[in-house]
């Protein structure tokens, strides 16, 4: 290769990144307080079955195996 064919790789390269950082620029952003807030209000809004600590025992929980008897297990 040529060293004006390397210059030239190099040069759309930059471009080509150029270009990707300007995309990033664009895209929109809130504070980290206001994603955190955000955030804070939807988990104590909406019930997620697999934190159980969070809501208590309400409901059965529907992931657990069903258990006949006492549930013991002989090893």
């Amino acid at each position: 290769m040529t060293r004006q064919t390397i210059s030239e790789t190099k040069l759309r390269k930059l471009l080509e990144l150029n270009d990707k950082l300007k995309e990033q620029l664009e895209i929109s952003r809130i504070p980290i307080s206001e994603a955190s807030r955000s955030l804070i209000e939807f988990c104590e809004t909406n019930q997620d079955m697999m934190v159980p600590s969070v809501w208590g025992n309400r409901n059965p929980d529907p992931f657990a195996e069903p258990t006949a008897g006492c549930g013991c297990l002989i090893m």
